[in-house]
């Protein structure tokens, strides 16, 4: 006879109901995951990262439009996506975020921020919030750097100063973007995300 206590029972139940969170991020050393998932750019193309892989590395970005965190960087973001992506580095922006709960998450909103920054690399839907869970993606922005062996060499915060770009003292993914496209190594390969936790699509 089963004896599992009447309190476990929806404990169990709760648990079967939980939405799926985010694994444990990348170690670094390791490869892009999901890297063949079909995501939508806002120019209407479906790309994935296996196709962004560029000879000097790949830079992937989880960011949104609403976070006040995104927001403060999102100019950094696009400036360094912009230029080392004419440095040989593949660029994508990637949003995780249910736009059930953060409706300035739309895709018409997506483009329409891309349109209005001068973003010049995809910004794409993770529709499922299958690549972001992959890769242990909890925050907006958080920066994951690949090198050109596709193996992660850097993983974490744009840099140390999210309200003051003129104050910022560590830049921490420009840094490690200079090493990437030099061949030479990441000095610092983590820090903390600091953001808003992503709000993933169920």
């Amino acid at each position: 006879m089963n004896k599992t206590p009447l309190l476990v029972i929806p404990m169990l139940f709760g648990l079967a109901l939980a939405p799926a969170v985010a694994g444990d991020p990348l170690a670094i050393g390791a490869s892009i995951p999901m890297a063949d998932a079909s995501m939508k750019s806002v120019d209407g193309k479906e790309i994935n990262l296996k196709s962004m892989m560029q000879p000097a590395g790949t830079l992937v970005v989880f960011t949104c439009n609403h976070c006040p965190f995104a927001k403060k960087w999102e100019s950094r973001i696009i400036e360094l996506g912009n230029d080392y992506a004419a440095k040989g580095i593949g660029v994508v922006a990637i949003n995780a975020y249910d736009p059930k709960v953060a409706p300035d998450d739309s895709y018409e909103a997506m483009q329409q921020r891309a349109k209005e920054k001068g973003m010049e690399f995809p910004y794409v839907v993770d529709a499922t919030s299958g690549v972001a869970r992959a890769f242990g993606a909890t925050r907006t922005p958080e920066a994951f750097l690949f090198d050109k062996s596709g193996k992660l060499v850097y993983h974490g915060a744009i840099d140390d100063n999210a309200d003051d770009a003129a104050k910022v003292e560590k830049a921490y993914l420009k840094s490690a973007l200079e090493a990437v496209v030099n061949g030479a190594p990441v000095l610092v390969p983590e820090t903390k995300s600091i953001g808003c936790s992503i709000k993933f699509r169920s």
